[in-house]
């Protein structure tokens, strides 16, 4: 595989929209214009250069996947029940046991409501993660597998019918979007749960992130998608702000792109024109953008 370019650096102009969620007074939701209207999408198996040296066909799947809840641990363990020999390369291994223990003192991505800690402090799901076999996670089918290279989890819900969302860990899906939440009080004494959408670049991944072989969000190779991510990521969104809020989203981010008015993401331009970022989500490419 070629090398892939340059990565663009981590800071840049970006263009964010505020707006209360039209079906809870008490929510807000902060949103990264310039992240949701590039041109980013998943390039494994033809372009990725894997997170770890020399494993590109691992993509993003080296370390395994932590768990965000107990909801997300049970959501995926009734998915595995349903993996069969023709999904899983690795169930003869995986049915030994799927998950193992890591002493990372921040596990998973997005906190979630977490669950019982057993007075250490420290929430057990958080603890697990999906385990690995040979270097990358035991859901992660190896090149020539008859079933084909890719999530295990992945394909089974393909197979089903089934968005991967219902079938892959929390932050497996989510990526490469980073949802933030707090509890704001406001001067008039009133409280808000605030949400906030952005990039999930190599800072997400903590200070561990800056030895990344390669991360996607940065790399001009990513960015090849005709559609801005507000349209592609729609279901992800939904899922991570609720229906409501996802159509004001996309309300607002259509009229700053008809007006051309969104910071452009500096990783996105080239192949994919920066008209792009004049379209409204969902209409077809312009002329002479090479779709992948």
């Amino acid at each position: 595989m070629p090398d892939a370019p340059p990565e663009v650096p981590l800071d840049f102009a970006r263009e964010w929209v505020e707006f209360p969620d039209p079906a809870d007074p008490d929510h807000v939701v902060r949103a990264d214009l310039t992240w949701l209207s590039s041109a980013w999408t998943c390039v494994f198996g033809r372009g990725c250069a894997g997170v770890v040296p020399g494993r590109p066909d691992d993509g993003c799947c080296s370390h395994g996947a932590f768990f965000s809840d107990a909801d997300d641990l049970a959501r995926v363990t009734a998915a595995v029940a349903d993996l069969t020999p023709g999904d899983w390369q690795l169930a003869a291994a995986g049915r030994a046991g799927w998950t193992e223990e890591d002493d990372a003192e921040d596990a998973g991505g997005d906190a979630g409501d977490g669950g019982d800690d057993g007075g250490t402090g420290r929430d057990p799901v958080r603890s697990l993660r999906t385990r690995l076999v040979d270097g990358a996670c035991v859901f992660l089918n190896r090149p020539g597998f008859p079933g084909g290279t890719g999530c295990a989890l992945h394909r089974m819900a393909l197979r089903e019918g089934l968005h991967p969302m219902l079938t892959k860990p929390d932050v497996c899906w989510q990526l490469p979007v980073r949802r933030e939440q707090e509890h704001v009080d406001r001067p008039d004494g009133t409280r808000v749960l605030v949400t906030s959408i952005g990039e999930f670049d190599r800072r997400g991944w903590g200070p561990g992130g800056h030895d990344l072989h390669w991360w996607c969000t940065g790399s001009p190779a990513a960015h090849v998608s005709p559609e801005p991510l507000v349209a592609t990521y729609a279901a992800e969104l939904t899922a991570l702000v609720g229906a409501a809020a996802y159509a004001e989203l996309r309300r607002l981010a259509e009229a700053r792109l008809d007006a051309g008015l969104v910071a452009p993401h500096p990783a996105s331009p080239a192949p994919v024109p920066v008209t792009l970022h004049r379209r409204r989500p969902g209409e077809g490419p312009p002329s002479g953008v090479p779709v992948r």
